[in-house]
Protein backbone atom coordinates (compact mmCIF):
# COMPACT_ATOMS: atom_id res chain seq x y z
CA UNK A 1 0.00 0.00 0.00
CA UNK A 2 2.89 2.42 0.83
CA UNK A 3 4.38 1.33 -2.62
CA UNK A 4 1.53 2.46 -3.87
CA UNK A 5 1.09 5.86 -2.13
CA UNK A 6 4.56 6.71 -3.32
CA UNK A 7 3.88 5.92 -7.14
CA UNK A 8 1.16 7.75 -7.43
CA UNK A 9 2.94 10.80 -5.45
CA UNK A 10 6.18 10.20 -7.72
CA UNK A 11 3.67 10.18 -11.13
CA UNK A 12 2.69 14.25 -10.88
CA UNK A 13 6.58 15.18 -9.71
CA UNK A 14 7.76 13.10 -13.10
CA UNK A 15 5.33 15.02 -15.24
CA UNK A 16 6.27 18.54 -13.79
CA UNK A 17 9.97 17.33 -14.36
CA UNK A 18 8.89 16.21 -17.90
CA UNK A 19 7.13 19.33 -18.94
CA UNK A 20 9.54 21.98 -17.27
CA UNK A 21 12.41 20.01 -19.15
CA UNK A 22 10.67 19.97 -22.56
CA UNK A 23 10.18 24.01 -21.72
CA UNK A 24 14.24 24.34 -21.36
CA UNK A 25 14.16 22.43 -24.55
CA UNK A 26 12.25 24.33 -26.33
CA UNK A 27 14.09 27.48 -25.06
CA UNK A 28 17.08 25.89 -26.56
CA UNK A 29 15.69 25.04 -29.76
CA UNK A 30 14.44 28.08 -30.51
CA UNK A 31 17.09 30.45 -29.18
CA UNK A 32 20.29 29.06 -29.73
CA UNK A 33 20.48 29.58 -33.61
CA UNK A 34 19.80 33.56 -32.63
CA UNK A 35 22.19 33.07 -29.71
CA UNK A 36 25.05 31.63 -32.33
CA UNK A 37 24.48 34.37 -34.73
CA UNK A 38 25.11 37.11 -32.43
CA UNK A 39 28.65 35.45 -31.33
CA UNK A 40 29.79 34.61 -35.10
CA UNK A 41 28.55 38.68 -35.42
CA UNK A 42 30.90 39.82 -32.53
CA UNK A 43 33.35 37.61 -33.55
CA UNK A 44 33.58 38.63 -37.13
CA UNK A 45 33.51 42.33 -36.32
CA UNK A 46 36.59 41.74 -33.34
CA UNK A 47 38.08 39.86 -36.40
CA UNK A 48 37.82 42.74 -38.63
CA UNK A 49 38.87 45.43 -36.28
CA UNK A 50 42.04 43.45 -35.53
CA UNK A 51 42.71 43.47 -38.99
CA UNK A 52 42.27 46.94 -40.17
CA UNK A 53 43.78 48.68 -36.51
CA UNK A 54 41.73 51.91 -37.22
CA UNK A 55 39.85 54.29 -35.35
CA UNK A 56 36.82 54.00 -37.86
CA UNK A 57 36.39 50.68 -37.29
CA UNK A 58 36.40 50.18 -33.17
CA UNK A 59 36.67 46.39 -31.48
CA UNK A 60 33.92 45.19 -29.61
CA UNK A 61 35.44 46.20 -25.90
CA UNK A 62 34.91 50.12 -27.20
CA UNK A 63 31.47 49.27 -28.27
CA UNK A 64 30.39 47.79 -25.65
CA UNK A 65 31.93 50.61 -23.38
CA UNK A 66 30.00 52.94 -25.13
CA UNK A 67 26.74 50.92 -25.05
CA UNK A 68 27.27 50.66 -20.84
CA UNK A 69 28.04 54.46 -21.17
CA UNK A 70 24.36 55.37 -22.94
CA UNK A 71 22.97 52.67 -20.12
CA UNK A 72 23.71 54.37 -17.38
CA UNK A 73 21.47 56.77 -16.06
CA UNK A 74 18.75 55.65 -18.13
CA UNK A 75 19.69 58.15 -20.80
CA UNK A 76 19.30 56.35 -23.60
CA UNK A 77 15.93 54.75 -22.18
CA UNK A 78 14.43 58.32 -22.13
CA UNK A 79 15.95 59.09 -25.71
CA UNK A 80 14.70 55.07 -26.99
CA UNK A 81 11.18 56.44 -25.34
CA UNK A 82 10.70 59.39 -27.13
CA UNK A 83 11.75 57.62 -30.81
CA UNK A 84 9.55 54.48 -29.82
CA UNK A 85 6.68 56.95 -28.98
CA UNK A 86 6.54 58.47 -32.10
CA UNK A 87 6.81 55.32 -34.20
CA UNK A 88 3.92 53.61 -32.29
CA UNK A 89 1.61 56.88 -33.09
CA UNK A 90 2.83 56.92 -36.57
CA UNK A 91 2.40 53.35 -37.07
CA UNK A 92 -1.03 53.41 -35.58
CA UNK A 93 -2.05 56.22 -38.04
CA UNK A 94 -0.62 54.04 -40.77
CA UNK A 95 -2.56 50.75 -39.89
CA UNK A 96 -6.04 52.43 -39.56
CA UNK A 97 -5.28 53.59 -42.75
CA UNK A 98 -4.29 50.91 -44.40
CA UNK A 99 -7.21 48.54 -42.77
CA UNK A 100 -9.80 50.51 -43.69
CA UNK A 101 -8.45 51.33 -47.24
CA UNK A 102 -7.05 47.60 -47.86
CA UNK A 103 -10.50 46.09 -47.06
CA UNK A 104 -12.24 48.89 -49.08
CA UNK A 105 -10.01 48.01 -52.14
CA UNK A 106 -10.05 44.14 -51.73
CA UNK A 107 -14.01 44.26 -51.95
CA UNK A 108 -14.43 46.82 -54.43
CA UNK A 109 -12.23 46.70 -57.76
CA UNK A 110 -12.90 49.52 -58.69
CA UNK A 111 -11.79 51.43 -55.83
CA UNK A 112 -8.61 49.35 -55.72
CA UNK A 113 -7.68 50.50 -59.29
CA UNK A 114 -8.57 54.16 -57.90
CA UNK A 115 -5.83 53.54 -55.21
CA UNK A 116 -3.31 51.77 -57.35
CA UNK A 117 -1.34 54.54 -58.19
CA UNK A 118 -1.57 56.17 -54.81
CA UNK A 119 0.36 52.65 -53.79
CA UNK A 120 2.88 52.86 -56.17
CA UNK A 121 3.32 55.83 -55.40
CA UNK A 122 4.00 55.68 -51.77
CA UNK A 123 6.31 52.37 -52.28
CA UNK A 124 8.35 54.12 -54.41
CA UNK A 125 8.93 57.44 -53.19
CA UNK A 126 11.97 57.11 -50.31
CA UNK A 127 11.63 57.62 -46.90
CA UNK A 128 13.72 60.26 -47.01
CA UNK A 129 11.74 62.37 -49.29
CA UNK A 130 8.55 61.97 -46.99
CA UNK A 131 10.82 63.24 -43.76
CA UNK A 132 12.22 66.60 -45.65
CA UNK A 133 8.72 67.13 -46.80
CA UNK A 134 6.87 66.73 -43.21
CA UNK A 135 10.20 68.61 -41.67
CA UNK A 136 9.29 71.77 -44.07
CA UNK A 137 5.64 71.53 -43.60
CA UNK A 138 5.41 70.93 -39.83
CA UNK A 139 8.54 72.38 -38.52
CA UNK A 140 9.49 70.83 -35.08
CA UNK A 141 5.89 69.19 -33.83
CA UNK A 142 4.50 65.70 -33.50
CA UNK A 143 3.01 65.78 -36.81
CA UNK A 144 6.47 65.49 -38.26
CA UNK A 145 7.36 62.29 -37.32
CA UNK A 146 3.70 60.81 -37.08
CA UNK A 147 3.04 62.27 -40.92
CA UNK A 148 6.14 61.03 -42.46
CA UNK A 149 5.95 57.24 -40.75
CA UNK A 150 2.23 57.01 -41.50
CA UNK A 151 3.07 57.76 -45.12
CA UNK A 152 5.97 55.74 -45.34
CA UNK A 153 4.33 52.87 -43.78
CA UNK A 154 0.54 53.02 -45.13
CA UNK A 155 1.22 51.63 -48.54
CA UNK A 156 2.74 48.85 -47.48
CA UNK A 157 0.73 48.10 -44.78
CA UNK A 158 -2.21 48.61 -47.54
CA UNK A 159 -0.21 45.40 -49.87
CA UNK A 160 -0.31 43.10 -46.81
CA UNK A 161 -4.13 43.91 -46.35
CA UNK A 162 -5.24 43.23 -49.93
CA UNK A 163 -3.26 40.19 -50.18
CA UNK A 164 -5.00 38.58 -46.87
CA UNK A 165 -8.01 39.71 -48.61
CA UNK A 166 -7.04 37.86 -51.68
CA UNK A 167 -6.38 34.65 -49.41
CA UNK A 168 -9.48 34.07 -47.82
CA UNK A 169 -11.63 30.70 -49.30
CA UNK A 170 -13.79 31.44 -52.20
CA UNK A 171 -16.22 29.26 -50.82
CA UNK A 172 -16.59 30.74 -47.54
CA UNK A 173 -16.87 34.55 -49.22
CA UNK A 174 -19.87 32.53 -51.35
CA UNK A 175 -21.37 30.86 -47.74
CA UNK A 176 -21.66 33.88 -46.21
CA UNK A 177 -23.27 35.44 -49.03
CA UNK A 178 -25.96 32.44 -49.25
CA UNK A 179 -26.86 32.74 -45.51
CA UNK A 180 -26.64 36.97 -46.14
CA UNK A 181 -24.80 37.61 -43.28
CA UNK A 182 -24.18 41.38 -42.88
CA UNK A 183 -21.34 43.55 -43.38
CA UNK A 184 -20.28 43.64 -39.72
CA UNK A 185 -20.51 40.17 -39.68
CA UNK A 186 -18.59 39.42 -42.70
CA UNK A 187 -16.04 41.58 -41.34
CA UNK A 188 -15.71 40.45 -37.68
CA UNK A 189 -16.39 36.58 -38.20
CA UNK A 190 -14.78 36.53 -42.25
CA UNK A 191 -12.20 39.37 -43.15
CA UNK A 192 -10.99 40.25 -39.53
CA UNK A 193 -9.44 36.86 -38.61
CA UNK A 194 -8.12 35.83 -42.24
CA UNK A 195 -6.22 38.89 -42.42
CA UNK A 196 -4.76 38.70 -38.61
CA UNK A 197 -1.45 36.96 -39.60
CA UNK A 198 -0.91 39.23 -42.77
CA UNK A 199 -1.45 42.40 -40.86
CA UNK A 200 1.26 41.18 -37.93
CA UNK A 201 3.28 40.53 -41.38
CA UNK A 202 2.88 43.90 -42.10
CA UNK A 203 3.38 44.88 -39.22
CA UNK A 204 7.07 43.64 -38.71
CA UNK A 205 7.81 45.32 -42.08
CA UNK A 206 5.51 48.75 -41.52
CA UNK A 207 8.05 48.84 -38.06
CA UNK A 208 11.20 48.76 -39.42
CA UNK A 209 10.46 51.18 -42.34
CA UNK A 210 8.84 53.31 -39.74
CA UNK A 211 12.48 53.08 -37.63
CA UNK A 212 14.24 54.10 -40.59
CA UNK A 213 11.55 57.19 -41.48
CA UNK A 214 12.08 58.53 -38.15
CA UNK A 215 15.54 58.48 -37.74
CA UNK A 216 15.13 61.11 -40.81
CA UNK A 217 13.42 62.92 -39.09
CA UNK A 218 14.99 63.51 -35.48
CA UNK A 219 18.25 64.00 -37.90
CA UNK A 220 17.07 66.53 -39.71
CA UNK A 221 14.47 68.44 -37.94
CA UNK A 222 13.90 67.31 -34.27
CA UNK A 223 16.30 68.18 -31.06
CA UNK A 224 16.02 64.82 -29.20
CA UNK A 225 15.52 61.00 -30.32
CA UNK A 226 17.59 58.33 -31.08
CA UNK A 227 18.33 60.01 -34.73
CA UNK A 228 19.49 63.00 -33.43
CA UNK A 229 22.06 61.23 -30.62
CA UNK A 230 23.05 59.53 -33.93
CA UNK A 231 23.51 62.47 -35.64
CA UNK A 232 25.42 64.00 -32.54
CA UNK A 233 27.63 61.54 -32.54
CA UNK A 234 28.55 61.53 -35.91
CA UNK A 235 29.47 64.99 -35.92
CA UNK A 236 32.20 64.22 -33.14
CA UNK A 237 33.19 61.32 -35.33
CA UNK A 238 32.40 58.82 -32.76
CA UNK A 239 32.14 55.62 -34.65
CA UNK A 240 31.15 53.36 -31.49
CA UNK A 241 28.85 55.81 -30.21
CA UNK A 242 27.17 55.50 -33.66
CA UNK A 243 26.99 51.45 -33.42
CA UNK A 244 25.99 52.26 -30.06
CA UNK A 245 22.64 53.66 -30.49
CA UNK A 246 22.04 51.39 -33.28
CA UNK A 247 22.57 48.38 -31.19
CA UNK A 248 20.22 49.69 -28.43
CA UNK A 249 17.55 50.53 -30.05
CA UNK A 250 18.58 47.03 -32.29
CA UNK A 251 17.78 45.46 -28.61
CA UNK A 252 14.28 47.34 -28.39
CA UNK A 253 13.21 46.08 -31.60
CA UNK A 254 14.24 42.39 -30.98
CA UNK A 255 12.38 42.62 -27.62
CA UNK A 256 9.19 43.90 -29.75
CA UNK A 257 9.54 41.09 -31.90
CA UNK A 258 10.41 38.42 -29.97
CA UNK A 259 7.74 39.36 -26.58
CA UNK A 260 5.32 41.38 -28.81
CA UNK A 261 5.28 40.07 -32.35
CA UNK A 262 5.69 36.40 -32.22
CA UNK A 263 3.47 35.80 -29.16
CA UNK A 264 0.35 37.84 -30.90
CA UNK A 265 1.22 35.34 -34.09
CA UNK A 266 1.52 32.22 -32.18
CA UNK A 267 -1.67 32.67 -30.04
CA UNK A 268 -3.75 33.85 -33.47
CA UNK A 269 -2.07 31.00 -35.79
CA UNK A 270 -2.86 28.00 -33.02
CA UNK A 271 -5.30 26.64 -34.84
CA UNK A 272 -3.16 26.23 -37.93
CA UNK A 273 -1.21 22.83 -38.45
CA UNK A 274 2.37 23.15 -38.89
CA UNK A 275 3.83 20.13 -40.70
CA UNK A 276 6.09 17.47 -38.37
CA UNK A 277 8.72 16.00 -40.99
Amino acid sequence: MADLVQGQAAEPRSATSSVAGSGVRRIAVLGLPSVLFCLCLLALWETMARLTASPLVPDVGEIAGEVWRLALGGFALRQIGITLGRIVVGFGVAFAISLVVGIAAGLSPAFRRFCDPAIILGLTVPGLVWALLCVIWFGVSLATPVVAIALGVAPVMILHVLQGMRAVDSEIVEMAHVFKLSTRDRLVHIWIPSLIPHLIGGARVGLSLGWKVIVLVELFGLSNGVGYQLNSEFSSQNVAGVLAWTIVFWAVMVAIEYGILQSLERHFSAWRRIPEL
